[in-house]
């Protein structure tokens, strides 16, 4: 499995027979492989996770689908493209050809993904995090953290091969919450931290933060986009 990260939220995973991208915002995208079945996800419709150019892809290849949060306008989708995109609501879950997709509730907008190709597990988080602000009252950050534990709770001892988690520099020292949330909740082989806002520093810092964590050797170091991991 081949794992490329474009920009900010947005990941192409490429597996043997089909490929995988997922939040394309912005950044290169390297050549789709030939002869395989590709699937486009989208999380929700902010502007940093949602780019209507995805459609344009057809012209390149015809044989994908598009996979996206039903928060995102009916309207934006081409009438040309409506027949090979579907609308998931949150904590739903499809069957599309050989894959299979659960979705999970988000505690911004749109849904998470969870993705079951070619017996491995992969999870992008779109904006599912606990966002913890300093500019909000106690209630309501409070809230916002049982609101993550229990949309985040389908994931509990799920083994993961590739998980896409948020790791937001724009919470300051409450950035480390929804990454360490999730390292105790789930069993990931590999977390790609993502949402950085093109500060990948924040990965090291990290890093550094948790010397002795026995998940150390599962945060995958990205430095640059384009960057290509194997897996």
């Amino acid at each position: 499995m081949k794992i490329t990260y474009l920009r900010h939220s947005g990941f192409l995973v490429e597996m043997t027979q089909v490929w995988l991208l997922f939040d394309y915002y912005r950044g290169e995208i390297p050549a789709f492989p030939k002869g395989k079945k590709g699937y486009v996800f989208v999380s929700h419709r902010h502007i940093d996770h949602f780019n209507k150019e995805i459609f344009n892809f057809l012209k390149k290849q015809n044989n994908i689908t598009f996979i996206l949060s039903d928060d995102i306008w009916k309207k934006r989708i081409p009438e040309e493209s409506k027949e090979q995109t579907l609308l998931m609501k949150p904590e739903e879950e499809r069957s599309v050809d050989d894959i299979c997709i659960h979705t999970l509730r988000s505690t911004d907008e749109g849904v998470a993904f969870l993705v079951l190709a070619e017996g491995k597990t992969i999870y992008h988080a779109g904006d599912l995090n606990d966002w913890y602000w300093k500019e909000e009252s106690e209630d309501w950050n409070q809230e916002m953290s049982e609101k993550f534990q229990k949309y985040i709770e389908p994931l509990r001892d799920r083994k993961i091969d590739a998980a896409f988690i948020p790791l937001d520099p724009r919470q300051e020292e409450y950035y480390t919450l929804g990454m360490d949330y999730f390292l105790e909740l789930a069993k990931p082989e590999k977390v790609y931290p993502m949402h950085f806002w093109r500060k990948p520093e924040i990965i090291e810092r990290w890093l550094e933060e948790h010397p002795q964590s026995k998940d150390r050797d599962r945060i995958v170091r990205i430095t640059e986009e384009g960057e290509m991991f194997e897996q």
